[in-house]
């Protein structure tokens, strides 16, 4: 089939699966507790997200040039997603945090259990882990294209 030659899907798909590997251990590093959630979760070191529109718009210039549109687009796209990760998604996982702090201490002060389900707190991503993915994503399409 052709999608499996096009080769700047297969590197933009193994940044995503390296990156969200080394989330995961990661995390077991930290934590010492294996958490299969964090292979397809968000929120993280490093930023997956990052190195999957990182490792596009490089694989998006190495074969296209970086006076093209196709790469045009590429580093447009990366630079929104990087932004929205470091400031709508990591403010959002913020509000989350502190509205499961609230819920908890509401319960605790009533001892009436709320029924929902706690909000997802690990969002967004910290300057860092955005910065980590992105030259993951580099490296990972770097080395896609050197082999």
């Amino acid at each position: 089939m052709e999608i499996f030659q096009n080769r700047i899907l297969i590197t933009v798909i193994a940044a995503w699966a390296i990156a969200q590997v080394t989330k995961t251990i990661i995390y077991y590093l930290l934590n010492g507790k294996f958490d299969p959630s964090r292979l397809t979760g968000d929120g993280g070191m490093p930023s997956c997200h990052s190195a999957t529109v990182t490792s596009c718009a490089t694989a998006a210039a190495m074969v296209y040039g970086l006076n093209s549109f196709e790469f045009t687009i590429a580093a447009v796209l990366a630079i929104i997603v990087m932004h929205d990760a470091m400031s709508v998604r990591l403010e959002s996982g913020k509000q989350a945090k502190a509205i499961n702090d609230l819920r908890k201490y509401f319960e605790d002060l009533t001892h009436i259990k709320i029924t929902d389900k706690e909000l997802k707190e690990l969002l967004g991503h910290t300057p860092l882990q955005v910065v980590a993915g992105a030259l993951l994503g580099l490296i990972v399409a770097l080395v896609s294209f050197s082999i």
